[in-house]
């Protein structure tokens, strides 16, 4: 018992000598001009300091500033670079006499910073560099010394509020400003988890953003891992250039950050945004130059058009051009600084009002080259199958591809990608090219191609070959009325051919279409910067033409009847030759006068 007393009565004499020295004769404000004096001799900054300092002893041995403020070079606009209204710092004092850490408070109100970017380049941070960069590097202690003094680390709570960052660029006459309203620690103890919370907002050029979280952090005894649970964020988003002037997305993860292997590891446990879901793992490698990232993204239902900004009209505006067709070629200096793959599975994804199903995406960038190792999609009704590769290592960005398309229904995809109806049936597609330079213009020119095509049970639409054949075949009779109105529609049971494209001319030397009434063969060309077709092609009749309810003329079977196509992908003229026509008529009846002059004669010679 007396040993306990003596102890007892030992550690209060210090709690007391302690206070009636620092309360009586240490001021705090006695040290304030060293420490303006101090940093305008390192930085030739002004410091203020308004507000006394005061002490706090018991229970907490603690400290309390306010009114503080670092000025920003000389010329600079606002004067001053920070502001922090109150930070307060206590420590739990009786653990001290144990080499116990024990921080009951740390708070931080008000704090401001002004950071601007001036025309010629100088910023706020410029002369805050320490001048003692030549000196030797001094002693520390080691990783375990310092985990084994802080294994007894305990946080009463950590308490952020009002914090403002203002980023202002003279040279754009913009500012930018990031508001953390508060943050908040609870009670934290290494290896045990705490809780946590922020709010925080941004004002940037073309929007605002608002955020806020929660969730349980927690630091290992050694000091090497953190691992954060069940952090729950919201953000809100307003602009005039984002889908419908406003997104919200929440997303959940779980995560864990190896500080000595230097690797984070995030489980994405929900990602949405407007009617994006999504789940996923991502894993950071960023112990090297450029940061590994290998990330597995499983989503639901992707539409892009409605993700995408909404664009004006401009028809009714007069005067003001349309083609907003880019001149320069996109900044895709960004993938030089990445070491990033992607493996994607979506259920459905719509771009440009073309739907797709069942994509899995494996996709890397490395130093500057995309590689699209394998792209698979169910695509209407039928297959998508693509490989592609971008490289923007130089100036002008380079690309190579090889996509191939089975059982697709032609007209549907057509229809919603290009809306173009010119011709339905079930397609196979296969077509690998490579190219330089991602301005649109360019790569209309630049574009380089080889591929095939077949198309089975499907039908042209805008012509009806036999009907044009037929019904010019009348008029060269004389039957003026031939003219029936059909559907502008010629079946077919098979379409083929192979195609080349280069500066932005696709040549296809050998059309051949077949059905039960005529056989087509030919070639042509379509211009994809014109949209402009060219073609010329060979009809042949191997059936009746006659329509239902006719007499049958048979009188042009065999007869080779040149076809053209004309105008535009969007509005294609069919033509025929009459002349052929004429001249088929022609050979007919002289075939005719023929067989009967021969007949005459064999009678006559009596064979």
């Amino acid at each position: 018992m007396k040993v306990i007393k003596w102890f007892l009565a030992i550690v209060l004499t210090l709690v007391v000598g302690v206070t009636v020295y620092l309360t009586m004769f240490f001021d705090l404000n006695n040290v304030k001009p060293q420490i303006v004096d101090a940093v305008k001799k390192q930085t030739g900054r002004d410091l203020q300091i308004t507000q006394d300092l005061s002490w706090s002893v018991f229970p907490s041995l603690g400290i309390k500033l306010g009114g503080i403020s670092l000025s920003n070079p000389d010329g600079f606009t606002p004067a001053s670079m920070l502001d922090v209204n109150e930070a307060v710092a206590s420590v739990a004092l009786m653990p001290l006499f144990s080499q116990q850490i024990e921080i009951d408070l740390l708070k931080l109100d008000g704090l401001t910073l002004h950071l601007v970017t001036q025309k010629d380049g100088r910023t706020s941070f410029d002369g805050l560099a320490a001048k003692t960069t030549a000196d030797k590097p001094k002693a520390t202690a080691s990783s375990d010394t310092k985990a084994k003094l802080l294994q007894t680390l305990d946080i009463g709570g950590i308490e952020l509020t009002n914090t403002n960052i203002n980023l202002i660029d003279m040279a754009s006459n913009t500012t930018q400003t990031f508001s953390l309203k508060s943050f908040t620690l609870g009670q934290f103890s290494l290896g045990q988890f705490a809780d946590f919370a922020y709010e925080f907002s941004a004002t940037l050029p073309d929007m605002q953003l608002t955020s806020s979280g929660q969730g349980k952090v927690k630091v290992d005894q050694a000091l090497k891992n953190v691992t954060i649970n069940d952090f729950a964020m919201v953000h809100k988003a307003q602009g005039d250039s984002l889908p419908g002037k406003a997104v919200t997305a929440e997303l959940t993860t779980q995560m864990t950050l190896a500080l000595d292997a230097k690797t984070i590891a995030l489980q994405l446990t929900k990602i949405s945004a407007t009617d994006l879901a999504a789940t996923g793992d991502v894993k950071v490698n960023y112990g090297t130059s450029i940061p590994k990232i290998a990330m597995n993204l499983d989503v639901g239902d992707i539409d892009v058009d409605a993700l995408l900004p909404q664009q004006e009209d401009q028809a009714d505006k007069p005067g003001e051009k349309t083609d907003t067709a880019p001149s320069q070629e996109p900044d895709l200096s960004a993938l030089k600084s990445m070491d990033l793959i992607l493996n994607l599975t979506a259920k459905s994804i719509k771009v440009s009002n073309m739907l797709t199903q069942n994509w899995q995406m494996k996709l890397a960038i490395n130093k500057g080259v995309l590689t699209l190792s394998s792209l698979t999609a169910n695509l209407y009704e039928g297959k998508l199958a693509l490989s592609a590769k971008l490289d923007a290592r130089k100036a002008v960005p380079t690309y190579q591809f090889d996509k191939k398309l089975t059982g697709v229904q032609i007209l549907p995809l057509l229809t919603d990608a290009a809306e173009v109806d010119l011709i339905s049936g079930t397609a196979s597609f296969e077509v690998n090219g490579s190219g330089a330079s991602l301005i649109p213009d360019n790569m209309k020119k630049n574009l380089e191609a080889v591929g095939k095509f077949e198309v089975a049970d499907g039908a042209l639409y805008g012509v009806n070959i036999p009907q044009m054949i037929r019904s010019a075949q009348q008029k060269l009779k004389g039957d003026l009325s031939a003219d029936k109105k059909e559907a502008l529609k010629t079946d077919f049971t098979s379409l083929t051919g192979s195609f080349t494209l280069k500066d932005a001319v696709v040549n296809n030397p050998d059309l051949t279409m077949a059905s039960p009434l005529i056989r087509l063969k030919g070639n042509g060309t379509a211009n994809i910067a014109t949209e402009a077709l060219d073609y010329t092609l060979t009809t042949s009749v191997v059936g009746s033409l006659s329509g239902q309810g006719d007499a049958v003329d048979e009188s042009l079977k065999g007869v080779d009847i040149p076809l053209t196509i004309k105008g535009t992908f969007q509005d294609p003229k069919f033509g025929i030759d009459t002349k052929a026509l004429l001249e088929g008529q022609f050979k007919d009846e002289a075939d005719k006068a023929k067989e009967k002059l021969k007949e005459g004669l064999f009678k006559k010679l009596g064979i």
